[in-house]
């Protein structure tokens, strides 16, 4: 397990990319998933990801999983590789935007 300042700072930046509300990230999740029924984009796996950083919004610090803590890594790490593309003018229903909203980052928020 991550030590405890590690997992202070992977906390504050996990809850600083995901800037959706866990409610959000629900009414989201169950669009896409309707959306996808009808025809599923070829090798997107984002909605098990989606449901895992729902269900760690849900918990408090002290009782994150280690397989919570490696879904805070990868959706930060994520994140902050994608943020600055997915701002232009169309960003607005963007391939990108929708990846990103899946794991809980609106990226037409500030």
């Amino acid at each position: 397990m991550t030590d405890a300042l590690e997992l202070d700072a992977l906390w504050e930046d996990f809850h600083r990319v995901v800037n959706m509300t866990s409610q959000e990230l629900a009414a989201w999740l169950r669009v896409r998933d309707a959306d996808e029924r009808a025809e599923p984009p070829p090798g997107d796996t984002g909605t098990p990801t989606g449901e895992h950083v729902l269900a760690i919004l849900q918990k408090r610090r002290v009782d994150l999983t280690d397989d919570d803590v490696r879904v805070m890594y990868e959706v930060v790490d994520t994140v902050d590789a994608q943020a600055g593309r997915e701002n232009g003018p169309e960003g607005e229903d963007t391939a990108g935007r929708r990846r990103l909203m899946t794991i809980g980052h609106d990226p037409l928020r500030p």
